[in-house]
């Protein structure tokens, strides 16, 4: 943006753009509004990762309408909890995109992110049912360029599953662990690396589960210290924390 913004005042001063002109791109620099939605053009250079774009709930001619302005901008393209049905109305419109329907992520990538050379983060996860807000935690962080290792259905119901993996576990920087029923495996992980752990709950489980309630509650009430916990079902979320962490 900063080059961009001295190329509009450079054209000012020798006279090549009036003032209003130059008022209306210097906005567009920083926000543009779509009139259902104001995609923040400026979000990048203040905390190092670009608009995301959250497709639950959105009408499917928004979401085009977002993507085409961020692809004609050439803006890496999050997409978060797109359907499958979704994409499969926007494949062909956007045929440099990529769709995870595990993870129900979708992706275009204009420019390569530079790759972390700090360490991975290790995505834990207890059960096969969690595997999708597992992997859009680890989805996320590939996306920004941070290596994720995923360890699957090691949940405490057979926790030599887990010790199975925990010297690589420990390696890790940052553990994401991920949680339905009652939640137990963030604190499991919790006492046993010096790694920050991001928690996520899921809504896995039965009736007094509570859609992912009893797992949040549990993992907020962890004896565990160094535990950090995101919203329930909050992939996406947790991949983003845990890439701000592994790039300090």
């Amino acid at each position: 943006m900063h080059n961009s913004l001295e190329r509009i005042l450079e054209e000012v001063k020798v006279g090549q753009k009036d003032i209003s002109a130059a008022v209306g791109e210097v906005r567009s620099l920083f926000y543009q509004d779509l009139g259902h939605t104001v995609l923040d053009m400026d979000r990048k250079r203040r905390t190092g990762h670009g608009e995301v774009v959250y497709c639950e709930g959105k009408q499917i001619e928004q979401i085009r309408d977002i993507l085409q302005h961020m692809s004609r901008n050439e803006i890496n393209i999050l997409g978060t909890r797109m359907s499958h049905e979704t994409y499969e109305q926007l494949k062909d419109e956007f045929p440099q995109s990529r769709y995870d329907p595990t993870a129900r992520l979708f992706t275009m990538i204009y420019t390569k992110p530079e790759v972390s050379q700090k360490g991975y983060v290790a995505v834990v996860s207890a059960g096969t049912s969690d595997s999708g807000v597992a992997e859009e935690a680890a989805k996320t962080l590939e996306f920004y360029g941070h290596e994720a290792r995923r360890f699957n259905d090691v949940g405490v119901a057979g926790i030599h599953r887990l010790f199975r993996h925990i010297d690589e576990i420990r390696g890790a920087r940052v553990v994401i662990a991920v949680a339905g029923m009652e939640g137990a495996l963030a604190s499991v992980v919790g006492g046993l690396v010096d790694a920050p752990v991001i928690a996520v709950p899921t809504s896995v489980g039965y009736g007094a589960n509570f859609h992912g309630i009893s797992a949040l509650l549990a993992m907020l009430n962890s004896c565990s210290s160094g535990i950090s916990v995101v919203n329930i079902d909050n992939g996406f979320g947790a991949g983003y924390l845990a890439a701000m962490i592994n790039g300090m």
